[in-house]
């Protein structure tokens, strides 16, 4: 009652002044001033708007999102950001969206136990991001792409369609490899394994001395390592060929060689492993390297804070290598898990999403993140890390390559899943209960299935 009350005092005076400004005798000309009289103006209302953010709680904690919203608060006047952060995100917001109520941005990775992100991606619910690329970010002078690692936005995972388009920006990501206990290596005279005839000689004298070649804490991790070693024995195309299901990829020279190698691996595993590879044990598989039980296992960065705290051998230190390469000089490659930030498709506020996103590239929201261990995939953001993240960022920066992409979607087919198909199955064949052959053969129908429901 009080505005309504106030504008019409306002429209009222504004009137009274024109109405005396007619009676002169010279109308072109403005009436002269009263600095006695105060000028009257109308400022224009300013509305703030609220963006809805929601973001899942990881070992980075909460604390770093409410820094980032002041930040972006900060930068981008009129607005207020309301958050929902929480270590069980699809159960929190799951119910609210089922009526309406959807986050306008939301921090959610695929490969999350409800895989509330692949739903959204498999029902087209998503907006199309692409022109967040070209956006300044907000504070700055450069566009997103500018800032951004090339090939971040070039993957499966950020444009699912196959049609140009990013629909989810790359976040948080973390270089995947072969972890091991260098002291261990260096006490013993061995080197890390170039090649892969390598390795099966460094197993061999490992064995002799009742150290296993290898662990895994579930069967989950290998696919960073199957991703990576199908680019190793067939190339970037070849890799996009089996994550798309194209027939006969699992019958080729390059696959075959993939699986023998798998096969063999299987061989080397502590036989202990696929007992213990479940949500519940997985850390005594990976506490098998701490205890020098077996020498490597694949991993991500987030494996040093999660064995933190876990009993070591004498003169442990982290080392960390890719894949060895299949021939002599031949290409190594470490894939690259990378979170993902994106929009849904019925986001009331999809324009300040983008504008938020844009920000997160931004130095001042990389040096918040990365205070916290959480690395972006910013040009040059590495060359600031420190110890062992110094280490497994650096992983790119002696010939390495970077592997990224994952299955592509598709719509759903009762009764099928290609995760726990190509990588389930390893549990089976360290214990024997599978040959290759038939793994290969559940991959093939599988594939198959998966080909004519592509998005």
């Amino acid at each position: 009652m009080k505005k309504i009350l106030s504008l019409a005092l306002t429209t009222a005076l504004t009137l009274s002044l024109v109405a005396c400004g007619g009676n002169t005798n010279n109308s072109s000309s403005p009436a002269p001033s009263d600095s006695s009289t105060p000028e009257v103006s109308t400022p224009a209302p300013t509305e703030t708007r609220t963006l809805k953010l929601a973001a899942l709680e990881t070992a980075y904690g909460a604390d770093v999102w409410k820094q980032i919203t002041a930040g972006f608060e900060k930068v981008t006047p009129n607005v207020k950001v309301e958050t929902t952060i929480d270590k069980s995100l699809e159960d929190v917001i799951g119910p609210g969206m089922k009526s309406g109520d959807f986050p306008d941005v939301i921090h959610l990775a695929v490969g999350q136990p409800k895989g509330l992100t692949e739903t959204f991606v498999k029902d087209n619910n998503l907006t199309d991001l692409t022109d967040v690329l070209s956006m300044t970010v907000p504070g700055e002078s450069v566009t997103v792409k500018d800032k951004l690692i090339p090939g971040f936005t070039d993957t499966t995972i950020t444009n699912p369609y196959g049609d140009g388009k990013t629909y989810l920006m790359p976040m948080f990501y973390s270089p995947t490899g072969l972890f091991y206990n260098a002291g261990l290596l260096e006490q013993k005279g061995w080197t890390v394994p170039t090649t892969w005839d390598e390795m099966w000689a460094l197993g061999d004298k490992a064995q002799a001395e009742g150290i296993a070649l290898f662990s895994y804490p579930t069967t989950g991790y290998f696919d960073s390592f199957f991703y990576a070693l199908l680019n190793e024995v067939g190339g970037p195309t070849f890799f996009t060929n089996a994550m798309n299901y194209t027939e006969g990829v699992w019958q080729s020279a390059e696959a075959t060689q993939a699986f023998d190698i798998i096969s063999k691996l299987a061989s080397y595993t502590e036989k202990t492993v696929p007992a213990n590879a479940n949500k519940d044990n997985f850390t005594k598989n990976q506490q098998l390297i701490l205890d020098n039980k077996a020498i490597f296992m694949p991993n991500g960065t987030w494996v040093v804070g999660e064995m933190g705290k876990a009993p070591r051998a004498e003169g442990f230190k982290w080392g960390f290598t890719s894949l060895p390469a299949v021939v002599d000089g031949g290409d190594r490659y470490s894939y690259t898990f990378f979170e993902q930030i994106w929009v849904p498709a019925k986001a009331e506020n999809a324009d300040l999403a983008k504008q938020f996103i844009a920000y997160l590239y931004s130095d001042e929201a990389a040096t918040i993140f990365a205070a916290v261990g959480a690395v972006q995939p910013i040009k040059g953001l590495s060359e600031q890390l420190e110890g062992d993240n110094k280490l497994f960022y650096s992983i790119y920066d002696n010939g390495t390559k970077a592997a990224m992409g994952a299955f592509a979607t598709t719509d759903p087919v009762e009764g099928v899943s290609i995760s726990d198909t190509v990588f389930g199955t390893v549990d089976s064949l360290v214990t024997k209960a599978k040959t290759q052959a038939q793994w290969v053969e559940s991959i093939t129908k599988a594939s198959d299935a998966l080909r004519g429901a592509l998005k």
